[in-house]
């Protein structure tokens, strides 16, 4: 069964479920009070505060998988002691807990883009780049960041991108403009990966771009300024504009080997991409629940709102939409952990289009069941929606998923 879970499983989702309730739910007011005071340059205390609770309850880095693919008996080591050791299918009912909440996801170490690079460091990464930067963002101690888009190009392609990355004797020198990096106003974001072209003349597009790992107080690393979303700073992601000029690196830093920015791209994005929508099922249930209790709490036109025919209608549609993405979407962890992401990609695809999609309906629904109170940010309904909204362009827009989908389908009756 999809969502036959193991003990273990059932008893992580009881923990966490606690946790929520005695520690995030009730602090969520002050993250975004502190958010919006603060501002997406500062470390909000809360999340320092809670991060010790959760690494101590055993509820961290729960979405490091096995390593068994893993080149190196010390890289499977270090997934071993360091994870949970889950299987995306096992992880993704946790993974939706901690997405009902936007304060969540980085208490127990689990937020994007940390998760995502993790991800590649362990994969991709030396001993030396897993001592230096893998292993304090395991631990919290540091944050990261991914340079990927760029504002002069359509990044949807990643193959306009047009940054550049040079081999100069023993270093890389590195030039480009990006934007939407994640992270990059975080005062502990200390490492980023940067794509850019080693090879811009290679007949292979997909072989021109390389990734590599940029230490963010290099000399030439330009945090320009915080980008907001939807009018948000710092919540729900600290997007940032971000300048590389003549940035110099040890040539160690590259990954994987110049010409293969895709292949990581690939690794990184297939996890990345699933755990969005995880969380993104998670925050739908928690808008559906604020929806309901808000309905019948509120009488109009002689009765209860939850009574009227438009939300009876909307609520069962709700429903119907949520469990839909939630089988999809445990239907692709599965093929993941079967039969790898690559076999994947056309699940990935689906889930990366139908989960967006279905949550904006569902936080829109909401929105209109709250009236005016539902355009502010007092229960999170904004912030959820900027979220949603967002997602359906991060990690590749829907036309690009639909695009994907469309070809693989074709390509069965060729």
């Amino acid at each position: 069964m999809l969502n036959d879970y193991s003990p273990r499983v059932q008893d992580l989702q009881r923990r966490l479920v606690a946790f929520m309730g005695e520690h995030v739910y009730p602090n969520e007011q002050r993250y975004y009070q502190e958010a919006e005071r603060l501002g997406p340059w500062a470390v909000y205390p809360v999340v320092e505060e809670l991060k010790p609770r959760a690494r101590a309850a055993g509820l961290w880095n729960l979405f490091l998988p096995p390593r068994a693919e893993a080149s190196d008996a010390d890289t499977a080591q270090l997934a071993t002691e360091h994870g949970a050791g889950l299987t995306n299918h096992e992880y993704a009912p946790l993974c939706e807990i901690m997405g009902r909440s936007h304060l969540a996801p980085e208490v127990f170490n689990c937020s994007a883009p940390d998760t995502g690079n993790m991800e590649v460091l362990a994969r991709y990464g030396t001993p030396e780049h897993q001592q230096r930067w893998l292993l304090p963002l395991l631990a919290g101690e540091i944050r990261s960041c991914f340079a990927m888009t760029e504002p002069k190009v359509a990044s949807s392609d990643a193959t306009n991108i047009e940054s550049s990355i040079v081999r100069d004797g023993d270093e890389y020198v590195i030039n480009g403009h990006k934007w939407y990096t994640t992270n990059a106003t975080d005062p502990r974001c200390k490492i980023g990966i940067f794509m850019g072209k080693t090879d811009p003349l290679n007949p292979d597009r997909h072989r021109q771009q390389s990734m590599i790992l940029v230490p963010m107080d290099a000399p030439g690393v330009k945090v320009l300024r915080a980008l907001p979303v939807f009018g948000f700073y710092g919540v729900p992601d600290r997007a940032s504009e971000v300048l590389f000029d003549n940035v110099r690196v040890p040539a160690s830093h590259m990954l994987l080997g110049e010409g293969r920015g895709f292949e990581i791209a690939q690794g990184r994005l297939g996890p990345g991409r699933i755990h969005h929508c995880m969380r993104l099922i998670g925050l739908a249930e928690r808008m559906l629940e604020l929806m309901c209790r808000r309905t019948m709490s509120r009488t109009a036109f002689g009765k209860r709102i939850s009574e009227q025919g438009v939300t009876v209608e909307r609520i069962a549609e709700s429903r119907i939409l949520i469990d839909q993405t939630r089988l999809l979407t445990l239907h692709a962890a599965q093929k993941m952990d079967l039969a790898g992401n690559k076999a994947a990609r056309t699940e990935i695809a689906m889930i990366k289009v139908a989960a967006p999609n279905m949550a904006c309906k569902v936080i829109d629904w909401a929105i209109q069941a709250h009236g005016g109170g539902g355009t502010n940010n007092d229960v999170g309904l904004a912030a959820a929606y900027a979220t949603a909204r967002l997602l359906r362009l991060a990690d590749g827009p829907d036309e690009v998923h639909r695009q994907q989908i469309g070809k693989l389908e074709l390509a069965k009756y060729r």
